[in-house]
């Protein structure tokens, strides 16, 4: 299992603080004080990851309301005994197309719209797969926000490769033939987990 700093760990739950403190106090002094909290970790965040305040600070500035973890959604599709894999344009690494969930949409919503628009193909979510918590597996780097993500077991229902704004290649791999993968997003560990729930539709639901 993979483990985070104790800088990160402690200024998340430091952020997380300030922004219920600030969206729930109905006093001036102590909003002030949850503000002088957040410019803590923001600081601590900074020094940590090596990242300009400024830029830390555009990141968590805009989070409102009650701190909850962020969602991800990631679509198994595949095609004979090959899932599809989508080559991101932002580290030119391979990963299982998502992103994450957008507001007013479901979870299977989300995940066949990041399918169709990050690899042309189109396909039904058929089983939540996993539901796993990205501080628990062997991503890399770490990210600054909790982050839970949603893997869904799909079908492939039509299209084409084609590749999008955020994707330079769309193709199928075999299990034992993987391509360098976008460990941001993805993990082999993971990806062979889809592997087994397809080989296995009877397996339960995956969690952290």
């Amino acid at each position: 299992m993979a483990s985070e700093p104790d800088w990160l760990v402690w200024a998340r739950a430091l952020e997380a603080l300030a922004q219920t403190g600030l969206y729930y106090t109905k006093d001036a002094f102590d909003a002030e004080r949850f503000e002088q909290v957040r410019a803590i970790a923001t600081a601590m965040l900074a020094a940590g990851s090596g990242a300009p305040p400024p830029r830390i600070a555009e990141l968590l500035h805009g989070e409102t309301g009650y701190a909850t973890p962020k969602v991800a959604v990631r679509g198994a599709v595949f095609r004979d005994d090959r899932i599809l894999m989508v080559r991101e344009v932002v580290d030119g690494l391979w990963s299982l197309p998502g992103g994450w969930a957008d507001v007013n949409h479901s979870p299977i919503e989300c995940v066949e719209r990041e399918i169709e628009e990050e690899s042309g193909f189109t396909a039904r979510a058929r089983k939540l797969a996993a539901v796993w918590d990205r501080r628990r597996h062997d991503h890399a780097p770490v990210r600054i926000h909790h982050v839970y993500m949603l893997y869904f077991i799909c079908e492939l229902t039509g299209g084409a490769a084609q590749p999008s704004a955020e994707t330079s290649a769309v193709d199928f791999f075999a299990e034992d033939a993987l391509p360098d993968l976008s460990l941001a997003r993805v993990t082999e560990a993971q990806i062979r987990r889809m592997f087994e729930h397809r080989r296995r539709p009877e397996l339960p639901t995956d969690f952290d």
